[in-house]
C-alpha cells in the first residue's frame, strides 16, 4: 500500500488541484479500497505530512444535512400506524451510557441521539448541530485541539424543554463522572475532553486533554454519542437522582418509550416534539424481545407477523429454506418479507479469561490478582487457537456474506494487517502443549496438579451452541476438557452490576461472542484490552464494573501503543498504530477470531421501504434512521 500516494492524493483534493473523480480513481489505484476510497473522499480528509494542517478533518457529504429520508416526501406523522419489530435478543436497559449490548443501544437508539451521524462509508453528517466542524469552516482547530459546536435551533426534548449546549456540557459531566461514579461504559471515550464552555445556549466550545486524529468519536452514532438532559438530572449529573433513566430516558428522537418490561416487551409512541413536523411515519413502535433468530426470521418471511427481525444469526440452509429461496438474493414473490445481508466488520470470537474465575477474593471472583492457572500461558492458548476449525465455522453456521479472517480489526482494507495467518492444526496443536509439559492424565491433559479444564459460556442461539460443540470436540481431542455453559441473551449481554452470569463479570474460562468498530478510526474499539494505570480499566467490583476490559488482559507494549493513538492527529500514522494493536492481540493469542460475520443478517417485510433501513448498516446502529423508516406507497 503506497501511504505516501495517499497522503498526496488527500492533500491534492484538499488544494483543489484534483477532482473527487480523479482522487477515487487515483486512490483505489493505490490498493486502498473503493469503501475507503469513498470514505476519505466524501469526508474530505486532511492529510499533511508537516506544517499548519496536520490533522484528520471532517467535512458533511455534499447537501447532505439529515439522515437520509427516502420516500418521506408528503407523508403525515404517524400515518403509518404500528411498526413490528422482533428483537430475539430482548432489551434490558435504554440509556446507551449504561448499556454494554447492541440489544440495548438499538432501543436506546429510538430515543437518544448523538450531534453526528455516520453513513455506511464512514462519512458524517450533521444531527443536531447545523453543520459538521472542520478546520476549513472554522469549527475545528487545525492542531485538533478544541471543536466547536452550533446546536440547531428549536430542537425539544421529548418533554418539551429545548435542548441547549448545557446539555452538551452536562452529558460529557456525567459520562466522564470523577471516578466514574455514574458507571459509564462511555467514560473511556469522554473522558479525551478536557472541558466543555457554553458561551451561549445554541454554541458548546469542546477542549480536548490531547489533540487526536479521532476527536470526532464521542459525539458521533448511537454507542457513545447520546446526548443527554441536564434537566432529569436536576442539573446534577449523579446518576443516583434519576434511576428511572436507564429505562425511561428523555431524548430528542423521534420516539419515547411507553412501555418497558425487560428481557421481554418495549413499546414506543411518536414523539409530538420530534424536530421534522412529518416524522416519524409510523405512530408506535412494538419490539418485542425473547424467543431464537430462526423463529424471529419465520415471523417475517413467512407468516409476515413481523416487519423487521434483526441479527439473524441462523444456519445459511435453514434461511434459505424459511426465505423459500435456493440461493441468497434470490426473491419469493410469494413470500411477505425478504432476506438482507450485509458485509461487515463483526467478528465472531473466542475470549480468554486471563483471571482465575474459580477463585473468589473479597466477594468476587476473576479478581485482578489472580491469574488464572494455564490461560495465562501462551503455549496453551497457542495450542487452542491452532486447534478451532474456522473454515467449518464460516461454511457451515454462517456463509452468505461470512470469511474467514485471521485479525480482530477486519473489514477495511486500510485497516487489515497482512501480517497474520491461522491455521488448522490438531497435531501441531497437541505438540504444542506436549512441549509445554501438558501430559495426558487418562482423556484430560494435566501439568503440577493442574488440570486443563474450561468453562466456555455464550449467549444462547443455535449457531453459537453448534460453533460450542464443533470447538469443544477440537479441545477435547487434544486433552482439554470442556464443560459448555449457555446464558440467554438478555442476561449475557445485560449491563447490571449484580448479574454475574454477564460478559462485564466474564466468569468463564473462556466465551464467545461479538462486538464491531463504530468509528472509521476506531480507537474506542481497542479499549478493550487496554489495562490502564493499576489495571483500572479491569472489569471489577471496586468500578462497578464498568471497566470495558473483561478479560482482564495487562500488556505494556499493547497499553503504550493504545495511548500513542489517542494522541495521533496524522490518519497515516493511526492506521498502522490500529494494525498494530490489532497485530499484538492476534501474536499474543488474546482472542481467537472465528468469522468475519455479516454486520447484520435480517428480514425485512415487503412493505417496508428497504434502501431506507439498509442505510442503517455500517458503523451506525440498525434502527438510527428510524425516524424515516416507512412503506411503499400504495
Amino acid at each position: 500500500m503506497a501511504q505516501g500516494q495517499i497522503s498526496r492524493l488527500c492533500a491534492q483534493l484538499t488544494e483543489g488541484s484534483i477532482s473527487r473523480r480523479q482522487f477515487l480513481e487515483r486512490a483505489t489505484a493505490t490498493g486502498i479500497g473503493a469503501g475507503m476510497a469513498l470514505f476519505l473522499a466524501n469526508s474530505n480528509a486532511v492529510i499533511a505530512s508537516g506544517g499548519s494542517k496536520n490533522g484528520f478533518a471532517f467535512y458533511a457529504q455534499d447537501g447532505a444535512n439529515a439522515a437520509p429520508a427516502v420516500g418521506m416526501e408528503g407523508r403525515t406523522r404517524g400515518e403509518g400506524g404500528e411498526l413490528r419489530i422482533i428483537q430475539w435478543q430482548a432489551a434490558t436497559t435504554a440509556n446507551s451510557h449504561q448499556s454494554v449490548g447492541t440489544k440495548d443501544f438499538l432501543i436506546s437508539s429510538t430515543v437518544q441521539e448523538p450531534l453526528m451521524h455516520y453513513l455506511a462509508d464512514g462519512s458524517i453528517i450533521p444531527n443536531l448541530i447545523t453543520e459538521v466542524p472542520s478546520v476549513e469552516n472554522g469549527m475545528l482547530a487545525e492542531d485538533l485541539s478544541s471543536v466547536t459546536f452550533t446546536l440547531q435551533e428549536g430542537i425539544l426534548w421529548s418533554d418539551g424543554e429545548p435542548l441547549t449546549s448545557r446539555d452538551i456540557q452536562f452529558t460529557w459531566q456525567w459520562v466522564a463522572s470523577e471516578d466514574n461514579v455514574n458507571a459509564s461504559v462511555n467514560f473511556d471515550v469522554w473522558s479525551v475532553i478536557a472541558n466543555v464552555e457554553t458561551p451561549d445556549e445554541l454554541t458548546a466550545v469542546v477542549t480536548f486533554t490531547t489533540p487526536s486524529a479521532n476527536w470526532f468519536e464521542p459525539f458521533v452514532g448511537g454507542v457513545y454519542g447520546a446526548i443527554i438532559p441536564a434537566h432529569s438530572f436536576n442539573d446534577e449529573p449523579l446518576a443516583a437522582n434519576n434511576p428511572d433513566f436507564l429505562l425511561f430516558p428523555i431524548g430528542t428522537g423521534p420516539f419515547v418509550i411507553s412501555e418497558f418490561s425487560p428481557n421481554d416487551l418495549v413499546l414506543l409512541s411518536m414523539n409530538e416534539n420530534y424536530r421534522e413536523a412529518n416524522k416519524p411515519f409510523f405512530a408506535t413502535v412494538m419490539v418485542q424481545g425473547g424467543g431464537d433468530a430462526a423463529s424471529a426470521a419465520r415471523s417475517v418471511l413467512q407468516t409476515g407477523d413481523f416487519d423487521y427481525a434483526w441479527n439473524l444469526q441462523v444456519e445459511p440452509a435453514i434461511l434459505l429454506d424459511l426465505a423459500g429461496i435456493t440461493e441468497f438474493g434470490e426473491d419469493n414473490e410469494e413470500a411477505p418479507g425478504t432476506l438482507q445481508s450485509i458485509v461487515g466488520t463483526s467478528v465472531e470470537r473466542i475470549h480468554f479469561n486471563f483471571t482465575d474465575p474459580n477463585v473468589e477474593v473479597d466477594g468476587q471472583r476473576s479478581e485482578a490478582n489472580t491469574p488464572h492457572p494455564f490461560l495465562t500461558e501462551p503455549a496453551v492458548r497457542q495450542a487452542m487457537n491452532m486447534a478451532v476449525p474456522r473454515q467449518l465455522i464460516t461454511d457451515e453456521f454462517y456463509g452468505l456474506a461470512a470469511r474467514t479472517s485471521p485479525n480482530i480489526l477486519t473489514g477495511l482494507e486500510i485497516t487489515e494487517s497482512p501480517n497474520n495467518s491461522w491455521e488448522f492444526n490438531l497435531e501441531m496443536a497437541a505438540q504444542i502443549l506436549d512441549d509445554a509439559g501438558w501430559t495426558m492424565d487418562g482423556d484430560v491433559r494435566s501439568r503440577d496438579g493442574v488440570e486443563l479444564v474450561i468453562n466456555y459460556g455464550t449467549s444462547i442461539n443455535q449457531v453459537r451452541q453448534k460453533t460450542q460443540a464443533v470447538v469443544s470436540q477440537a479441545f477435547e481431542s487434544l486433552g482439554i476438557q470442556v464443560n459448555l455453559d449457555q446464558v440467554d441473551a438478555g442476561i449475557f449481554f445485560d449491563s447490571a452490576a449484580g448479574n454475574d452470569r454477564n460478559i462485564g463479570h466474564f466468569y468463564w474460562d473462556m466465551a464467545m461472542w461479538t462486538n464491531n468498530p463504530s468509528s472509521p478510526i476506531p480507537t474506542s474499539f481497542f479499549t478493550s484490552w487496554f489495562a490502564g494505570p493499576d489495571n483500572r480499566n479491569f472489569a471489577q467490583a471496586s468500578n462497578g464494573w464498568s471497566g470495558q476490559n473483561y478479560q482482564r488482559y495487562a500488556n505494556a507494549d499493547f497499553d503504550a501503543l493504545y495511548q500513542e493513538l489517542l494522541t495521533q492527529t496524522d490518519v497515516e500514522a493511526a492506521y498502522q498504530q490500529l494494525i498494530g494493536l490489532n497485530d499484538i492481540l492476534i501474536d499474543d493469542f488474546v482472542i481467537i477470531p472465528e468469522v468475519n460475520r455479516p454486520s447484520d443478517t435480517y428480514a425485512i417485510s415487503k412493505r417496508l421501504v428497504n434502501d431506507n433501513v439498509a442505510l442503517g448498516v455500517g458503523y451506525e446502529l440498525s434502527y438510527w434512521n428510524i425516524a424515516n423508516w416507512n412503506t411503499v406507497p400504495e
